[in-house]
């Protein structure tokens, strides 16, 4: 069974709605990034204040490339073997 995220905004209208990397947009913000990751706002921007995060600055904005996002969960992902 695919897990599902749905980003919605604070009316409580649905946006969004992930059921795979490809359904990802191609620039997350930081609040998609939280959805996405099943934390909290707050967590996800302490998240990309880290320096091994990706991310791209736009004035005061945040956004992050589905693909270097895609790429540093894998990095994170730990295998037992």
């Amino acid at each position: 069974m695919k897990s599902t995220t749905q980003a919605k905004t604070t009316g409580g209208k649905i946006l969004n709605t992930y059921r795979n990397y490809s359904d990802l947009p191609l620039m997350l913000s930081v609040p998609e990034i939280g959805k996405v990751l099943g934390i909290s706002r707050a967590g996800a921007y302490e998240l990309v204040r880290a320096d091994s995060f990706p991310k791209i600055r736009i004035g005061n904005r945040i956004v992050v490339p589905r693909d270097k996002f895609i790429a540093w969960i894998d990095q994170q992902t730990e295998v037992s073997e």
